[in-house]
């Protein structure tokens, strides 16, 4: 805006033509320190049997005593912390860490900081749960950008570049991300470096690298057997390729599949989603089911199906066994954001989602999932025959079981 003299962004014109400054190069490049192992980052192995409320509750702070309507139920501060760990798969103690550094919620009983705890200065993310949920979103965003070799530089909110070292690793370029975001260069680099937040990390929790599970992903990990989810001999569209497990920030490890009866529509469908693998219910919420394929009860453990905009009626209840093909529920506009009825499919292992186009794709009844390089464009493979995704409902993307 300030190289092209705009005052408005919104007056811009097809056909204006735009002069794009060159970015502003930092002096020095990114550090190199390492504040968290991957396993850290994830909520993973490694927080299986983390206490959220009794660790909230033994430092005494702010968040202790917080309280907050989130979409007409009140949660507490622990509820937050829980709710947005499980969701986003990201590890409850790096929530918890810098919630601390940023603001001293988890401490401090009269904290200076209320409305930004995590230090985003948005006002449309106030409150604690719009913040962590940002927080969490981003932290996410630089894990698995890092993990698809999608990142060079950082780019700050001041507008200046570092080039990113190379000898960081996933969970430390999710932290250096979310420092990013939030300043210039001094600040970053403090923020990030040995006197930062890594202290506040180290005097919650000791040193993380000394707990750290590793690897976190297997090299020879293979998916278990699944299946498509729906009925054996009904049809269904395959309408998004791999995009977003969870949000925008997390991998690529989702695909979207709807059935005949209302294309185009949010009224709940008659058909059922039908369980992809054998497995625990662990948990379920608004539009979700969790099934833990290895049934010890720990969502954070070994491989993880996610199904997403399963209607409440009829849906499968936390502790109900599953094997393939049973029935999960009803497919839906619930829960998360749809524009049609649908089911949305993502996996995790230990507790990091693996993405649809990445070395372990989807493998559903001999159909392999392949990404485009576009968000929701995709493709499903059989032998020598695709099927690409769409947006609609038409006769191309018909994928029968």
């Amino acid at each position: 805006m300030d190289a092209n003299n705009i005052t408005d962004p919104n007056t811009l014109e097809v056909g204006t033509v735009l002069i794009i400054p060159a970015p502003e190069l930092a002096a020095a490049g990114g550090n190199s320190l390492k504040i968290i192992p991957d396993s850290e980052l994830v909520n993973g192995p490694a927080a299986a049997r983390f206490s959220i409320k009794k660790f909230i509750a033994s430092q005494g702070g702010y968040l202790n005593q917080y309280a907050e309507d989130v979409k007409g139920v009140v949660l507490n501060g622990a509820d937050i912390i829980e709710a947005v760990s499980y969701n986003y798969s990201v590890n409850p103690r790096l929530l918890l860490a810098l919630l601390e550094y940023q603001s001293g919620w988890v401490t401090n009983p009269n904290p200076v900081i209320t409305d930004y705890p995590m230090g985003y200065a948005d006002p449309a993310k106030a409150g604690l749960y719009k913040q962590v949920v940002w927080a969490a979103n981003t932290l996410n965003r630089g894990y698995y950008l890092w993990r698809a070799n999608a990142l060079s530089t950082w780019v700050l909110a001041d507008g200046q570049v570092i080039p990113i070292d190379p000898t960081i690793n996933a969970g430390t370029a999710a932290i250096q991300y979310f420092f990013s975001e939030l300043g210039g260069f001094e600040p970053w680099q403090y923020d990030t470096g040995i006197g930062g937040f890594v202290v506040t990390y180290y005097v919650f929790f000791d040193n993380p690298f000394g707990y750290a599970v590793e690897p976190l992903i297997p090299l020879t990990l293979s998916q278990p057997l699944m299946s498509l989810p729906f009925a054996e001999g009904e049809s269904w569209y395959f309408t998004g390729g791999p995009h977003g497990a969870w949000d925008s920030g997390s991998a690529w490890g989702a695909l979207d599949f709807a059935p005949m009866d209302n294309s185009g529509s949010c009224a709940i469908s008659s058909h059922w989603v039908t369980a992809m693998a054998d497995g625990l219910v662990t948990r379920t919420g608004v539009g979700s089911v969790i099934q833990d394929l290895d049934n010890d009860g720990y969502e954070q453990t070994g491989w993880v199906i996610v199904y997403m905009h399963v209607a409440a009626d009829g849906r499968v209840a936390p502790g109900e066994y599953l094997f393939r093909n049973e029935r999960v529920g009803h497919p839906s506009c619930e829960g998360g954001v749809s524009n049609a009825t649908h089911v949305h499919v993502a996996r995790k292992y230990n507790g990091e989602w693996i993405s649809a186009d990445g070395p372990i794709p989807f493998n559903l009844g001999g159909w392999v999932s392949s990404g485009t390089g576009i968000e929701y464009d995709g493709y499903l493979t059989s032998g020598s025959y695709s099927i690409e995704a769409l947006d609609s409902a038409q006769p191309e993307n018909l994928i029968k079981r």
